[in-house]
């Protein structure tokens, strides 16, 4: 018999596995409903969201929903979209932007969370460590290797960049993602929530 989603839930909301190694405590943030038809499995919160206590509430998930071609309504209906970062809470910053998402937080919580999706039929694996955790014998040797080998997974699963300002060098250096990856990801996504 499937774990109730509600008690769950509320769990993980008041877990503080990390929270010593955390710069502003835990905060888990993350949208989950058993009707999801998709799953946006991506880093970690960032400070922004953080802050907000709702996913991708920054720059990042602004293009993340152009990418799709949602509105902020259907992106935050839980429905709709199921968001389960590799990490709940935001890990810090360190030299080169946000730190990698705690580890404990996949360990402990992941496995329990997408038992919960019967009716998931497309995962969006944003950024390495998603990637890591959801392709880990793909044998890619660089996340660009990985979003190139897309027709590898797709339709079921799309690996992706992360949505990031930072990562405007990489869009430019792969144009194919944005003219040729795009419109198929919108289609289906559309296609989904129909």
């Amino acid at each position: 018999m499937p774990e109730a989603l509600a008690p769950l839930l509320a769990e993980v909301r008041r877990c503080r596995l990390c929270e010593p190694a955390l710069p502003l405590g835990a905060r888990p943030v993350l949208q989950l409903d058993r009707r999801a038809r998709i799953l946006i499995a991506g880093q970690a919160p960032g400070r922004k969201v953080h802050e907000s206590g709702v996913p991708f509430d920054d720059v990042s998930g602004e293009r993340l929903r152009r990418w799709l071609g949602v509105g902020r309504e259907q992106f935050y209906d839980p429905a709709c979209f199921a968001i389960l970062p590799m990490g709940f809470c935001y890990p810090g910053t360190g030299a080169g932007g946000d730190l990698p998402p705690r580890v404990e937080c996949a360990q402990t919580w992941r496995l329990r969370l997408l038992r919960q999706l019967p009716a998931l039929e497309l995962t969006l694996v944003i950024g390495q460590y998603a990637l890591d955790w959801h392709l880990p014998d793909a044998g890619h040797a660089t996340l660009t290797d990985a979003v190139a080998a897309w027709p590898r997974y797709f339709p079921a699963l799309l690996p992706m960049p992360h949505p990031s300002p930072r990562n405007q060098r990489w869009l430019k250096r792969n144009p194919w993602f944005e003219i040729e990856v795009l419109p198929l990801l919108q289609a289906r996504v559309q296609a989904l929530l129909a």
